[in-house]
């Protein structure tokens, strides 16, 4: 089977030659006509994935008990800009407004709220969900038309959406993996003649021939420029996401279609793309910057340590018992430890400025 977007990849790959991984993704996301942001709902359970705000209110209001935290820690700035990257549908957002509005008055209004979105329907959802917070919330579709100012900054699953580059080893040293066309006219992997500096890779031997090592320059740049601006303007930044806190080798280019995992070649512009975040290679990339990392942790390490068991609880009490077992289900997915548990393969990253202690990390040195 192939789609719109398949066929237009094709038309590009026997007109230009094979595509990078970059080229592809970023065709599969954000092609302005079949692209899967463009014209897809892919959050929530007619979608094609289901998110962590998604899940439960309780992850969202541990992100906002998390901004108040850090906000008190930078010793409670009077004009603060909360920021979210990537908002979805703005559930997390409301969630976190909500918290922020009861624990910290003070914060609530002195801050402005900037959601960052490039897509004009998931805009309109998230006005949609955050009505009531009316010119409190303004929007960008990009980051740096948000004023300058101390800065909180949320970014749950924007980094795995940002394309990456891979490279496979050769008989000939590493070579980058590319989209082309096999003898059936159908899209196939193949090898590119642009070539990998070893100093990228990590430390430990080589792996087999075959094996894959992922870059992500784009990741970076989106890193470095956050960075800058708390570097510039003092704040905090939380990067959420599927991924790894060690680089590593390994193909993490993935596809999910209505919940099921598809072959990334299969349904261009109608999958969600993605790949793992190497979080290592994020932190590193925010010293560079001159900025401090609070720490790095499992997802579930995180929310339990915010307070999310304590939550539940009070959520729970003198509800029904199918309310407390909805409730129960919500924080082990989200906070469940174990093989594909969302517990254990998100992580969450924390970068300050200036340096100052944010739990629920422990302090690093």
């Amino acid at each position: 089977m192939t789609t719109a977007l398949g066929e237009k990849i094709k038309t590009i790959i026997r007109t230009n030659g094979p595509l990078s991984i970059t080229d592809y993704f970023s065709l599969c996301l954000a092609d302005p006509v079949h692209g899967y942001y463009r014209t897809r709902e892919p959050f929530g359970q007619s979608g094609d994935f289901v998110t962590a705000p998604e899940i439960s209110q309780l992850f969202g209001e541990m992100i906002g008990v998390f901004m108040v935290h850090a906000w008190q820690r930078h010793g409670t700035p009077a004009a603060v800009r909360l920021v979210e990257i990537g908002p979805g549908r703005g559930t997390m957002m409301s969630d976190m407004l909500r918290v922020i509005g009861k624990l910290a008055p003070p914060l609530y209004d002195v801050m402005t709220v900037h959601l960052v979105e490039t897509s004009e329907r998931l805009q309109g959802f998230q006005r949609q969900t955050l009505e009531a917070y009316g010119a409190k919330i303004s929007w960008h579709t990009d980051f740096a038309e948000v004023p300058e100012g101390f800065t909180l900054l949320a970014a749950n699953e924007l980094f795995d959406a940002i394309p990456i580059r891979q490279f496979v080893r050769t008989a000939n040293g590493f070579r980058e993996r590319t989209v082309g066309l096999d003898a059936n006219d159908e899209l196939t992997f193949t090898t590119g003649v642009a070539t990998l500096d070893p100093a990228l890779l990590p430390e430990g031997g080589l792996p087999p021939i075959g094996a894959v090592f992922e870059i992500a320059p784009a990741r970076q740049a989106v890193m470095t420029t956050i960075c800058d601006r708390l570097a510039t303007h003092g704040g905090t930044a939380l990067a959420i996401d599927y991924g790894h806190m060690a680089t590593s080798f390994g193909d993490t280019l993935q596809a999910v279609r209505m919940h099921e995992y598809d072959p990334p070649l299969e349904h261009p512009g109608e999958a969600d793309l993605t790949s793992h975040v190497d979080f290592q290679h994020l932190a590193q990339t925010a010293l560079a910057s001159g900025i401090h990392i609070n720490g790095c942790c499992h997802q579930g390490d995180f929310l339990v340590g915010l307070g999310l068991l304590e939550r539940a609880a009070t959520l729970g009490r003198d509800q029904d018992a199918a309310t407390q077992e909805n409730i129960r289900v919500a924080v082990e997915r989200l906070a469940g430890a174990g093989e594909g548990k969302m517990g254990e393969l998100f992580k969450v990253l924390a970068v300050s400025s200036p340096a100052i202690d944010l739990l629920p990390f422990r302090p690093v040195g």
